[in-house]
């Protein structure tokens, strides 16, 4: 048989990896869950005019046909590629029953058709946060799905995550400065902008003069006021004001997006000193949000792009007579892990759930074995019995390759009492399966940042 290649975009970690993963998972679903937003699950497919709206995803989508089809019928249907789509067509299904606010989480594997490349893949996990009103949407919760990210950054810390930088833009200040310096096609300024990190200023301004027809004079104004960073509310104002002066853009058309951006920082950084900065080269999601939009990158692997963004939509969904506007963030899961892994950051305890290996003497007391190992199970303690009556010596060494860190020695005692082995530090006690437990730390496979 031929060896297997890899499927490029589509990760499968071992299972220490998958142990991260899932600790990953199991942390931030806590934390949304203490900041009181609840789990939705919605289906994998959608209709392929939902997914296709936004333009820019049509070429993304994988399409679902099956095999056998004798029809088209199938052909309507997509994967989706992100959980906002789905999320907007669940609101307005089920509006009559949902509480608005409403706030939920969600955590599912969506797929894009996208080149693959380190961090990006075609299959992989997001977890969002949302709150989406009814009608009207209060300023606070943009601050409010903020401070949550900060939130589940700070629980993801002690697993290795990196401390991260939230940079927060704003439609209106965007727009409102772009068009004050006479560019109207404020979306192709935006895409141009968006490319300034990775190709540079010459070659953004040259590409603001062919695609968003902007003068030299013009797309010089644009990489000056995207240039501008503050993670102070008041310094903030102070320099988008000095360079909007200095380029003739006059006040009325930015002072209300700027005030909002403003308060913004201000806010989240007075509920977590020093994590929001505003940053006026972020432009990825302004051509679609409405108010505020989100990037995070963690600090010293900027070269990850952004591991967690997001906006506000003043209407994320519409029947034609009521809007419903949100604003919510998604974290790229598996983004995050594969950085975790690839770089070393974080490991796993061990790669198996067992905590406890019970010998067996013989194959004619396996039974008394099991028994062991259901009383351990109904418990709370996580064992599996050894596989073959072999020398304890073997099955000790079994236990170590699998990382289980215990062994339980039945009847092995000078008494006849049951024997519990660690055998990392050699330390062997009696046991009783009835009421021992192993420490805290070793009951189930952890996240173990690197040292």
């Amino acid at each position: 048989m031929a060896r297997l290649a890899p499927l490029s975009g589509f990760p499968e970690w071992l299972p220490e990896g998958r142990v991260v993963e899932q600790s990953v998972l199991d942390t931030l679903r806590r934390v949304f869950e203490l900041h009181g937003f609840a789990g939705i699950e919605t289906r994998a497919v959608e209709p392929l005019d939902q997914l296709m709206r936004k333009g820019e995803t049509s070429k993304e989508v994988y399409v679902l046909r099956r095999l056998q089809a004798d029809d088209d019928d199938d052909l309507g249907l997509g994967l989706h590629f992100d959980l906002t789509v789905p999320f907007a067509r669940y609101v307005l299904e089920h509006s009559g029953k949902l509480h608005f606010p409403f706030r939920r989480y969600q955590i599912q594997k969506v797929w894009r058709g996208e080149r693959p490349q380190d961090g990006r893949f075609r299959e992989f996990y997001q977890a969002d946060i949302d709150v989406v009103g009814l009608g009207e949407l209060a300023f606070h919760h943009e601050v409010e799905v903020a401070v949550v990210v900060a939130a589940g950054f700070a629980a993801l810390a002690p697993l290795g995550v990196p401390p991260v930088r939230l940079l927060v833009n704003n439609r209106a200040l965007a727009e409102g400065l772009y068009r004050g310096l006479g560019l109207d096609d404020v979306e192709s300024v935006l895409r141009c902008i968006d490319k300034l990190a990775k190709i540079g200023p010459d070659a953004t301004a040259a590409l603001l003069t062919v695609e968003a027809g902007a003068s030299a004079e013009q797309a010089a104004g644009c990489l000056e006021l995207a240039g501008i960073s503050a993670s102070d509310g008041a310094v903030l104002r102070n320099e988008v004001r000095a360079v909007a002066e200095r380029r003739g853009v006059a006040a009325e058309v930015y002072s209300e997006g700027l005030e909002l951006l403003a308060q913004l920082v201000g806010a989240v950084n007075a509920r977590v000193p020093g994590i929001a900065r505003a940053d006026l080269s972020i432009a990825r999601g302004l051509d679609y949000y409405t108010g505020s939009v989100f990037e995070t990158v963690l600090e010293g692997h900027e070269d990850l792009g952004s591991i967690c963004s997001g906006g506000r939509y003043d209407a994320l969904a519409t029947d034609g007579s009521t809007t419903y506007p949100g604003v919510g963030l998604s974290f790229g899961v598996s983004r995050i892990v594969s950085r975790l892994l690839g770089a070393g950051l974080v490991s796993a305890s061990r790669s198996v759930p067992s905590a406890v290996l019970v010998a067996v003497t013989d194959e004619d007391s396996r039974g008394a074995s099991e028994l062991v190992a259901d009383a351990l199970r109904a418990r709370g303690v996580p064992s599996e019995v050894a596989p073959s009556a072999a020398k304890f010596g073997k099955q000790i060494r079994h236990a170590d390759r699998r990382g289980i860190p215990f062994v339980w020695f039945p009847g092995a005692g000078e008494d006849g009492s049951d024997q519990v082995k660690d055998i990392r530090s050699g330390e062997q006690v009696a046991a009783d399966a009835a009421v021992w437990s192993p420490p805290a730390a070793d009951l189930w496979p952890r996240a173990v940042r690197a040292e």
